[in-house]
């Protein structure tokens, strides 16, 4: 076969990152937004990623379409099987990031093992490719544990969250201009890609009043899918990343000498400290994490309430205005299921998941008890909402629970 894979050039980087950006916002709008669920989205693009690999393994050279629709199809799959694992299975991000850092090396290893090189551009064999596949499925998996991790340790917001891995791109690419190792520094760039474009969906999508742009997820979805058929259509026609020689020459890029690569490696390591120095700085200081399934236990102390107990609580020590702003969203939302506009209810819902997650920081300090108990009304009616099924009893009986609830 032709090689299989783009060249390495500015437009690869350029729609990795769309490919990343989609991988996040697409994954986020079809779980939460349309109610599918997590398991069950899992499920359906693992299936759609068996079905666009088979393509993309069937053709005998690179052809952009199939290429980059696998990517964009494995990095929401990626993505989901590690929030699989933590929101689901409650296993913490420090232990997924280290399963899947494990897991890439042994497909490494195994791929070097069995091939004697991980350079891609030598991906014309079958066996080849599956190891390429496998890897990019654990880089994007990897990328988004370790990605969540930092966001867990800082407290970061999605703009800020943006800037670790941007210049940790740029010094990679600077040691590749210098010298270091171009399969080493290839496969560092392509998974610190993950995180700087699940970032970058997250600004764009994220609400304003938590320091984001507001775009909402489908509609950065749409506007990144877009951006990546745009250029695949241009590549299509320029040919501008086809790797024209069956055997070509890595020469074309920088030179490499052993001091050169020495070197390199002592600055990544330098790099790495950094960066590990710079989390534990940021995880000292005071901070709240966006990621509650991995976060500590609340350090005020709870009880169990009844309804009418919590009701009280939230009498007492909640904000009125805070308690007024989610009756009027929930009485809104009950009013549109009563007259059947489910469309209309999944898209109010949402403003409460909002005002709930803006005043965590403000309520939960005042009564932790009542937040708890409330917490949990609200994740019972959003799953009944965004249920794939609705069942209008059900969303009734939730809402007007919560409705109790605020008394």
């Amino acid at each position: 076969m032709l090689n299989k894979v783009p060249e390495v050039t500015i437009w690869f980087w350029i729609i990795k990152i769309l490919c990343t950006t989609v991988g996040e916002s697409f994954a986020d709008w079809i779980n939460m937004t349309l109610g599918v669920g997590l398991v069950n989205t899992s499920l359906l693009f693992t299936a759609v990623f068996v079905v666009v690999l088979a393509v993309q393994m069937k053709v005998r050279a690179y052809v952009p379409f199939a290429y980059w629709l696998t990517v964009v199809v494995v990095s929401v799959t990626g993505t989901l099987y590690t929030d699989i694992l933590t929101d689901q299975q409650g296993v913490p991000l420090a232990v997924s990031s280290s399963i899947f850092a494990l897991l890439l090396a042994v497909v490494f290893a195994v791929w070097y093992a069995r091939e004697r090189t991980l350079s891609i551009h030598s991906i014309d064999t079958t066996p080849r490719e599956g190891f390429y596949w496998l890897a990019v499925l654990v880089t994007f998996a990897l990328g988004t544990a370790t990605g969540d991790w930092t966001l867990d340790l800082t407290g970061w917001g999605p703009g800020k969250s943006v800037l670790l891995p941007l210049a940790l791109i740029a010094i990679v690419t600077g040691l590749w201009r210098y010298g270091a190792d171009a399969i080493l520094t290839f496969w560092i760039a392509y998974i610190l890609t993950r995180p700087l474009g699940a970032n970058i969906g997250d600004w764009l999508a994220t609400p304003g009043s938590e320091k984001g742009l507001g775009l909402g997820t489908l509609t950065t979805s749409i506007i990144f899918l877009s951006a990546i058929l745009g250029t695949v259509i241009y590549l299509t026609i320029s040919r501008a990343d086809v790797i024209e020689d069956e055997e070509p020459s890595e020469s074309a890029g920088p030179v490499s000498t052993p001091a050169r690569r020495k070197v390199s490696l002592a600055v990544l390591g330098v790099a790495a400290a950094g960066t590990a120095g710079l989390l534990v700085y940021a995880n000292s200081q005071p901070h709240t994490t966006g990621l509650a399934d991995d976060a500590p236990a609340p350090t005020c102390s709870q009880k169990a309430l009844t309804q009418a107990q919590a009701t009280q609580h939230i009498k007492a020590s909640f904000p009125a205005a805070s308690v007024t702003r989610f009756r009027t969203i929930v009485q809104d939302t009950l009013a549109k299921v009563t007259t059947g506009d489910q469309a209309g209810a999944k898209t109010r819902i949402k403003d409460l998941e909002t005002a709930w997650d803006d005043g965590q920081a403000t309520l939960q300090p005042k009564d932790c008890s009542a937040w708890t108990f409330l917490d949990g009304q609200i994740d019972d009616a959003l799953t009944s909402v965004r249920a794939a099924t609705p069942k209008p009893a059900d969303e009734k009986a939730t809402l007007q629970a919560f409705l109790t609830t605020l008394g």
